[in-house]
């Protein structure tokens, strides 16, 4: 990267991030002020169509998508040859980095936690997508506890045949579930296997199944059992255990069958409701009882002795139908396994590594590990005609002599004319741009009383226009059109009632203007933008609020400092409804008291929560009565 700007708006700041196909950093959108999120593709993958078409698939996943609970997609673009998502920033940790620092996490914030989770993921699967990656390091823990589900970077969508080079086995190894590890196509249960593993590794403080490679790990997920949660910790209550281990059965039909399903699972261990919630259903093999446990007919009184000799005839023939049926199971044990290791070993093969050959020679290949191939062609706008692109099975999966594999060849870019894009929504217009190979940047979000929010309202270069898979259509889309009401003297509450209620959002970065005057207690002070101001829908507005000293209400709390060697940057915020505002801030050195009184001030009395920042770190919160 050249520039520390990207596209002329974004200022990277700091990079936040690695994968294995892109870069992530920490940017300031020089329009808003907003940090954002920045993700960029590594620039050896430019080229590269399959790590290029899994950027996309994230776009349009991430596009399909607007949920509380998922990292949201703000825009998409290149500038030179770097292609670019932007996101929403999330401030905080990981999940996979929370668990590190607890070792196990309590049980009822598990839940929580998990339930957060597959609130986003029943989102994703109503719009028709597969996470198929999810695990704690793909979790956001906001700084205000707030989860989010991030990295659609594998997602598949539900009804798209289309695969790409290893990603039957994408996604990672201590999480993904056994018909992945087996190389089945990944669905909405497989998503469910997912968690419940990140739940288990939550409630335990370790992942389920762990090895020395990850040809090991995977077949403890296809073969292994679990050691039950409640073995590991004995505190955690067995219903919550039992939503784990359902989640994580073997056989899909046999776990949750919707996000929605587990979320009302867990919801009713935490109440409860233990009598509500399903059994397990597993697959048994009856076991066949020992000799000892067959049981042997008493004999009557009197002719003890020739009755014991019957008694023992017949005890002698029941031993050897016994040890007859035995055997043949052990016959039949190793005719099966002698057929598993013929069609295993002898009649099949591993799929060769075919993206990047030439099609001739892909052929060859194919015939000599006695393979079908059957071709398909489609454009592309950099990969020389006759190179194989993608292909399916992936390398190294399992096929019989004889199976088919399919191969994606390139036909070379095609000149196509633009597709019109002003009047749609901005989803169908991304959707619409994917499906000729070409990718959209927004530009703008302007105000518009004449076009609906949401909708393209022009597009450049304009329909018709001859074009290359690959190109990018530049659209400014409408914001809609709202006027700022004048809030100006009413009580924060009001104020905040009426800019929602206008289509506006109150900016959390309240400011405060002392006063004397008791009547003005409360209310609006300034705000800005200034009323009757005509501006964007969702737009935020600061406001600044009056208050007299000797009216606030107040409490004093003891904060609970780490041991530290440095300064402690503390920071604390009181939280009512859905506002937080700071109303403290300190330093404390190294010697000081871990243990400092500090003194909570706000307008109105009552109940809230009050929270601790450690720096930037969320650290813990707890409930407090001012007065």
């Amino acid at each position: 990267m050249n520039e520390k700007i990207l596209a002329d708006r974004y200022r990277l700041v700091e990079q936040i991030g690695v994968g294995g196909m892109a870069l992530v950093y920490r940017a300031i959108d020089q329009r808003t002020g907003h940090s954002v999120a920045v993700k960029v593709l590594k620039p050896e993958f430019n080229k590269d169509a399959e790590f290029v078409g899994r950027f996309q698939r994230e776009a349009e996943a991430a596009s399909r998508m607007t949920h509380h609970n998922i990292v949201n997609l703000l825009d998409v673009g290149m500038d030179g040859d770097n292609r670019y998502l932007v996101m929403e920033y999330v401030q905080g940790k990981t999940l996979k980095e929370v668990i590190r620092e607890k070792g196990r996490v309590n049980a009822a914030v598990a839940a929580q936690i998990t339930i957060r989770i597959l609130s986003a993921l029943q989102h994703a699967h109503q719009n028709g997508i597969i996470h198929r990656d999810i695990k704690p390091q793909n979790i956001l823990v906001h700084a205000d506890g707030h989860i989010k589900v991030a990295d659609f970077g594998i997602a598949r969508m539900a009804n798209s045949s289309t695969l790409t080079r290893n990603d039957t086995v994408m996604g990672s190894v201590h999480y993904f579930s056994p018909e992945q590890a087996s190389g089945r196509a990944a669905d909405v249960t497989s998503d469910i296997y997912s968690v419940g593993v990140v739940l288990y590794e939550m409630l335990t403080g370790r992942v389920p199944f762990d090895g020395d490679s990850t040809v090991a790990v995977a077949m403890q997920h296809l073969h292994a059992r679990p050691t039950p949660i409640e073995t590991i910790a004995p505190e955690v209550p067995l219903a919550i255990c039992h939503v784990a281990m359902m989640a994580m059965e073997k056989n899909p039909k046999y776990r949750y069958q919707s996000a929605r399903e587990m979320a009302a699972e867990l919801r009713m261990a935490l109440e409860g409701r233990t009598d509500q919630m399903q059994p397990r259903l597993v697959e048994k093999t009856p076991a066949t009882p020992p000799p000892s446990s067959i049981p042997v007919p008493q004999a009557k009184q009197g002719g003890a002795q020739q009755n014991q000799r019957r008694q023992q005839k017949k005890h002698n023939v029941k031993a050897w139908v016994l040890t007859i049926v035995v055997t043949a199971a052990v016959f039949y044990g190793l005719y099966v396994g002698g057929v598993a290791i013929y069609e295993k070993v002898v009649n099949s093969v591993l799929v060769p590594d075919f993206v990047g050959m030439d099609i001739t020679a892909a052929q060859r290949s194919a015939a000599r590990a006695g393979l079908n191939a059957e071709v398909v062609e489609i454009n592309h706008p950099s990969i020389s005609v006759g190179m194989v692109i993608l292909q399916a099975p992936e390398v190294d999966n399992t096929l019989r002599k004889g199976d088919t594999v399919v191969l994606t060849v390139s036909k070379g870019p095609a000149n196509q004319n633009v597709p019109r894009l002003t009047g749609m929504t901005i989803t169908d217009a991304i959707t619409t741009a994917q499906a000729y190979g070409l990718t959209l940047t927004v530009t703008e979000r302007v105000v518009s009383s004449d076009v609906q929010a949401d909708f393209v309202i022009t597009q450049s270069p304009a329909e018709g226009e001859s074009c290359k898979a690959g190109d990018i259509i530049s659209v400014t889309v409408s914001g809609g059109a709202v006027f700022v009401p004048n809030v100006t003297g009413q009580a924060l509450h009001v104020a905040q009632s009426n800019l929602t209620a206008s289509g506006l959002n109150m900016s959390s970065g309240v400011s405060y203007v002392e006063t004397d005057d008791a009547s003005l207690h409360g209310s609006v002070a300034a705000q800005n933008p200034p009323a009757d101001t005509q501006v964007v829908q969702g737009t935020q507005v600061v406001l600044s609020i009056y208050r007299v000293p000797s009216m606030l209400a107040k409490a004093t709390v003891t904060l609970e400092l780490p041991q530290s060697e440095g300064l402690t940057s503390v920071r604390v915020s009181l939280v009512r409804g859905e506002a937080e505002v700071i109303v403290y801030q300190g330093e404390y050195p190294a010697n000081a008291s871990r243990h400092p009184e500090v003194e909570l001030k706000a307008q109105d009395p009552g109940d809230y929560i009050y929270k601790v920042y450690f720096g930037d770190r969320f650290a813990y919160q707890q409930q407090v009565t001012l007065q």
